[in-house]
């Protein structure tokens, strides 16, 4: 299978995308490339090879242990604030 531009065309028109002439002729030379790489893939033989939730191995958690700790004070909190007062984050408005 070979793309046309009449194709990346249509793929644009679908993306809401306007392609100049150079434009669609580049996409159309990338996505040929991109399908005789999965052609090349293809040819392989993946019969034994069982299907992956994940490309690598995931063996422990990324996340931190949910532990409750003592909160911000006040005036660590509004430290780096852009704009506050003495008790407030000042920020622009929003609603007339």
């Amino acid at each position: 299978m070979s793309v046309t531009k009449d194709d990346v065309y249509y793929v644009a028109n679908l993306a809401r995308l306007q392609l100049s002439d150079e434009e669609a002729e580049s996409l159309k030379e990338d996505m040929n490339k991109i399908l005789g790489y999965m052609e090349t893939l293809n040819e392989l033989d993946t019969s034994g090879v069982e299907p992956l939730e994940h490309v690598t191995e995931i063996t422990a958690t990324t996340f931190r242990n949910d532990e409750a700790k003592e909160p911000l004070s006040h005036d660590d909190a509004l430290k780096n604030a852009p704009d506050a007062d003495s008790d407030y984050f000042r920020v622009p408005r929003v609603i007339e």
